[in-house]
């Protein structure tokens, strides 16, 4: 089992109850969450590869995953900025398959 796959494994026990489901799209997960784990031994945690980090910590603690966003987004538009996190119905295909617009704030980007 890779380490991505590990760690899907363990996000999904944890964000399932919560009503947070992986997109069924398994192989684009486990690329996203490759890319999670890229950024944590790059960054030394998990910022969303979706996002520009600056790599200074406090500055990108609204883009560590799950991000602070992801809430209100599945909330919105039943997916996450990066299609990782969805509802229950976006994964059914009950509900349309929209853009989820960025809501980070330009400020807070790093460039």
């Amino acid at each position: 089992m890779t380490e991505a796959e590990k760690l899907y494994e363990m996000l999904r026990k944890i964000q399932e109850p919560k009503g947070y489901f992986f997109n069924k799209d398994k192989e684009r997960v486990l690329d996203i969450i490759a890319d999670l784990l890229v950024n944590k031994g790059r960054y030394g945690y998990m910022s969303c590869p979706c996002r520009l980090a600056s790599g200074e910590r406090e500055k990108d603690k609204d883009i560590i995953c799950p991000c602070v966003y992801r809430e209100p987004d599945v909330a919105e538009f039943g997916s996450c900025y990066c299609n990782l996190y969805v509802s229950a119905a976006w994964n059914e295909g009950t509900i349309p398959h929209v853009y989820v617009p960025e809501r980070r704030p330009p400020e807070l980007m790093p460039y």
